[in-house]
């Protein structure tokens, strides 16, 4: 069955570009690690309350959906820019109940499930599809099995299977837009240091030191000297001085290049690891979704 889909915050946000910090500035995260999933747990009524559902049920625009929805998910009157994306998937759905005639009790669970799973995903800004979709699976499975207190049965097998292949065409197929815009950006930050080599501005400041040594000898030297032999010295204590610089400097410049070298070879080498596990994870992805898909259409 299809259903409406209403789409703007995602376009908003895109095009507005405003997931940037401002000034390109970089927050320091440490303990970036892939978390297991939170155990499930009932969520009826846990976001949307029963007065919410009736004034929902109500309703019959988006732009009243979205009201009610924004006070009682985001406790604000005017969403932000990251909120209108939240507001415009919780939209999506209140629209896909209404389409599958789900009551009041399976809407606000469904709401609430989606919601968590949303946290879950944005809690670290590496990859956890995986662990997403074992999630969501188990809240379902929560709301689906009369167990009581551990789990109620709210979902029969047929609404877990809509739900389900609308979780992944709605949000799984757009995991990684969500990751983009609620995850910060990560940046490795490489910074080397060798034992027994000094830094450029040791070299530059003893080459500074002995110039200036020198002069001051010069300086002694032509005061008995005349011009001709006051021309030939400093000629000679200029070519002296950069002879010395290039000898102190060569070790240092080919140490450079061969760190540089192995830096930028490394760098590469990683890149094309990350590039190739990503697109591992989006082939596993994809894989999912289509065998999801045809069971789907086998079960019709």
């Amino acid at each position: 069955m299809q259903h409406t889909v209403y789409t703007g915050g995602l376009d908003q946000y895109f095009i507005e570009q405003l997931f940037r910090l401002p000034g390109g500035e970089m927050r320091h995260l440490e303990n970036i690690r892939v978390s297991q999933p939170p155990r499930s747990r009932v969520l009826l009524w846990a976001d949307l309350k029963h007065s919410d559902m009736g004034e929902i049920e109500k309703s019959n625009s988006i732009p009243e959906i979205e009201r009610i929805l924004c006070r009682a998910m985001l406790a604000s009157d005017v969403p932000q820019p990251k909120q209108r994306v939240l507001l415009e998937l919780y939209t999506n759905l209140v629209l896909f109940c209404k389409d599958q005639h789900f009551n009041r009790e399976q809407t606000s669970v469904l709401i609430s499930i989606i919601k968590n799973v949303h946290q879950f995903n944005t809690e670290t800004p590496l990859n956890n599809t995986d662990h997403c979709l074992t999630y969501c699976s188990e809240l379902l499975l929560c709301h689906s099995v009369r167990r009581p207190p551990f789990s109620i049965d709210l979902f029969s097998s047929e609404q877990v299977t809509q739900i389900l292949s609308h979780f992944i065409n709605m949000y799984m197929r757009h995991y990684f837009l969500y990751k983009y815009i609620f995850t910060p950006e990560v940046q490795l930050d490489i910074a080397l240091s060798y034992i027994g080599i000094p830094e450029d501005t040791d070299i530059e400041e003893t080459a500074q030191s002995e110039s200036v040594a020198g002069g001051i000898r010069e300086s002694e030297r032509e005061t008995e000297m005349d011009g001709e032999v006051q021309q030939s010295a400093a000629l000679e204590m200029k070519a002296t001085a950069t002879d010395s610089l290039e000898q102190g400097s060569s070790p240092k410049s080919e140490l450079r290049t061969i760190v540089q070298k192995e830096v930028r070879d490394e760098v590469m080498r990683l890149s094309a690891q990350l590039q190739q596990r990503l697109q591992d994870s989006a082939d596993q992805l994809n894989n999912a979704i289509s065998k999801l898909e045809t069971n789907i259409q086998v079960k019709k």
